[in-house]
């Protein structure tokens, strides 16, 4: 099968070109992440950096979305996607309020929906398929601070002193059925697991770590050319998935233990320890 997978590390140094000012949302200042918009060529997509906290996908025409976003969530049409970055110590009652506050200060009230995260947004990794017509774009910020194993009491995983969520945002240049909106969740999450395991993330005990407790997903598809009716990992589109998920994830991964110390991961033959 031939087509192109392209891996993006926008934490690479900032160069000329880089950015480019442009405004969106009347008047608000914002700059395009021209990297993102040169490998994901998906005609009426563009990507935005507001000052060092807030990564914006726009879309000139309303995109159908299944989410679990903070601000948002539904299946429903939106036109901005963004993602957020907190202080580590953020602790809001009404993060969905504070989120559509951050949405309003940019001019960005209506059709919108927002995820939050403590990793900085200039930490976000893009892994991107394009095949026969078909583009697959997945956007990740990853901390695993706050671990979580699907199937253990919550008791034993969570970690009030914390932080850290997964945050994944699929964009998909196809026209998708409700159903196979719910197979893109489903094979997302295995890919996520699948990346999870690969990098050999674990409890002290050694319980492997399935995701975080807050990890947050966003399914977008812009909805052109035929109906697709699956997204399982039987089909094309289901492999674009999972290879570009578990391609982001790892990346994010590995700068989040970079970048965190050695206090916090301790590096294990058989993986890396989450204290």
């Amino acid at each position: 099968m031939a087509f192109t997978i392209v891996d993006t590390d926008y934490t690479r140094p900032v160069q000329a070109g880089f950015f480019d000012a442009c405004a969106i949302g009347g008047t608000i200042l914002l700059e395009e992440i021209t990297c993102f918009k040169k490998q994901v060529s998906i005609p009426g997509i563009n990507f935005y950096i507001h000052g060092s906290n807030t990564f914006v996908i726009s879309s000139d025409n309303p995109l159908t979305v299944l989410s679990s976003a903070v601000l948002g969530a539904d299946l429903r049409r939106a036109r901005y996607i963004i993602n957020h970055t907190v202080d580590k110590d953020y602790n809001g009652n009404n993060p969905e309020q504070d989120l559509a506050k951050v949405a309003a200060s940019l001019g960005l009230e209506k059709d919108v929906l927002g995820m939050m995260t403590s990793v900085s947004i200039t930490h976000t990794f893009l892994s991107h398929v394009n095949h026969q017509g078909l583009s697959v774009a997945t956007f990740c910020t990853a901390g695993i601070g706050n671990p979580g194993v699907a199937g253990l009491p919550i008791g034993k995983v969570i970690n009030q002193q914390k932080y850290g969520t997964i945050n994944l945002i699929l964009l998909i240049d196809g026209n998708l059925t409700a159903s196979a909106m719910v197979n893109v969740v489903i094979t997302a999450t295995e890919a996520k697991t699948r990346a999870l395991f690969k990098a050999n993330v674990c409890l002290p005990d050694g319980e492997l770590v399935t995701g975080t407790t807050t990890d947050s997903l966003v399914v977008a598809c812009t909805g052109k050319g035929r109906a697709l009716s699956y997204a399982g990992t039987a089909t094309d589109l289901g492999y674009f998935i999972g290879r570009t998920v578990s391609e982001a994830i790892i990346q994010g991964v590995a700068s989040y233990i970079s970048l965190s110390g050695a206090g916090e991961y301790v590096m294990k033959s058989k993986g890396k320890l989450v204290n």
